[in-house]
């Protein structure tokens, strides 16, 4: 099978979890025998093609027009990214499907899928409806038009939680036999309990402080200003306590601003942006992470910090509550209250014992029931649902169509997938 991923982010280019969601995809898909091709957008210094772990992966340069907004930037993107896959398979030939994620690459997916003659498959990560509470300016509308658009034009739609599944039936109206529910996954690998160092944990708390950790983009709907309305009153029970903010955002002065106004500053630290690295050790020296979002389509970093063996405390947000469940692998409170959260907060930091079995029930659950091959398996079964349906469809046999570099148009039931023909039969 050969696959076409379309990504707006892919690391080291990282905004949010959508980035790490495609780059363990892809590689869990090659260990699967998926034949896997990322397009994506690039910067400065990223390779403009390379293969990472049997992926290749394919860079375009961002725009560099001055654009108003960031649609109208991401409209410039998906031109970039159509040069370069109509480049590939000029050179390659065609793909067998398009899985594009989120809006941002919707146009190159539906162009591709039209001028090809190859089903296109979405995975929704979030809508713009779920983020902003509704719809509120112009921008919105169309970001949520365009939303619409990439659910209407995919064979398949693929959604990160049962709450995103029914957020876009209720945005979107779309008909329950076309939606998946795929969970998020995580390496826990990548967050296996190392050798604690007191010379990195020194770096953002002294010794004889607790370390509450929040990672994630600085956004209204993470719910980080809610963390900080929670300090106080956690401070005043519990003075000798650090909270390590990392991320970057939108948000990030305002938020600074608030910690001033509540004379917490000192008890708080903003690091920006980590890397990978430096975000597991994180995760290895913390006593409690928090994530206290108002809007949560999943919550990977939930899922990282009980990879971790870290205590979590969430929201009730999204699809926060298919990842955890209150007391048994972690804390959950009333979403949007400082009051619940503190009172959470200090539960774990005031009963140690209560958070280290509630983390490794946690660390047993992502173990069991999160793991990318699993995921991958699931992913590629959408996909053959899609190729076998795909056989079979008026779509594609009633427009036969010419390949680059072929002279006439492929045979009915043509695949370059092996096991599949055109009666739908096969792998």
């Amino acid at each position: 099978m050969r696959l076409l991923l379309l990504s707006w982010e892919y690391p080291p280019r990282v905004i949010g979890g959508l980035a790490n969601h495609v780059y363990e995809l892809s590689r869990a898909l090659v260990r699967e025998g998926v034949e896997t091709t990322v397009v994506t957008s690039g910067g400065p210094g990223l390779a403009e093609r390379e293969e990472m772990a049997g992926v290749r992966v394919h860079r375009v340069q961002p725009p560099t027009l001055g654009t108003p907004n960031f649609p109208v930037w991401a409209l410039l993107l998906n031109f970039a990214l159509l040069e370069t896959a109509n480049r590939l398979i000029y050179d390659e030939g065609p793909f067998d499907l398009i899985h594009g994620h989120d809006w941002l690459v919707t146009l190159a997916g539906k162009t591709l899928k039209h001028t090809y003659h190859v089903p296109l498959i979405a995975t929704v990560h979030a809508t713009e409806h779920g983020r902003n509470h509704g719809l509120h300016d112009p921008w919105q509308h169309f970001i949520n038009d365009v939303e619409w658009l990439l659910g209407y034009e995919a064979w398949r739609v693929i959604t990160v939680s049962k709450y995103m599944q029914e957020e876009i039936f209720r945005v979107f109206h779309l008909p329950p036999d076309k939606v998946r529910v795929i969970y998020n996954g995580v390496d826990p690998a990548a967050f296996r309990l190392r050798t604690a160092d007191p010379g990195f944990r020194h770096l953002y708390a002294s010794p004889d402080q607790k370390l509450v950790f929040y990672i994630g983009r600085l956004v209204i709907e993470k719910g980080v200003q809610v963390l900080l309305d929670a300090i106080p009153r956690i401070i005043s029970v519990y003075p000798n306590v650090k909270f390590v903010i990392a991320g970057s955002g939108p948000m990030e002065d305002e938020l600074k601003r608030q910690a001033y106004a509540l004379e917490i500053h000192q008890q708080v630290y903003f690091t920006g942006y980590v890397d990978e690295e430096t975000k597991a050790r994180l995760y290895r020296v913390a006593d409690v992470a928090v994530f206290p979002s108002l809007y949560e389509p999943f919550g990977i970093v939930a899922l990282e910090a009980m990879a971790a063996g870290v205590p979590v405390v969430t929201s009730n947000a999204g699809g926060l509550k298919e990842i955890v469940e209150h007391e048994k692998d972690g804390l959950r409170t009333v979403t949007g209250s400082s009051y619940y959260l503190a009172e959470a907060v200090l539960r774990l930091l005031q009963n140690p014992e209560l958070g280290a079995g509630l983390a490794e029930k946690a660390r047993q659950k992502v173990q069991k029931g999160f793991s990318w091959s699993n995921i991958a398996k699931s992913t590629i079964q959408v996909y053959k649902e899609v190729l076998s349906e795909y056989q079979e469809s008026p779509w594609k046999t009633a427009s036969p169509h010419v390949w680059p570099g072929q002279s006439t148009p492929p045979e009915p039931g043509y695949s370059r997938v092996a096991g599949l023909s055109g009666t739908g039969e096969g792998g």
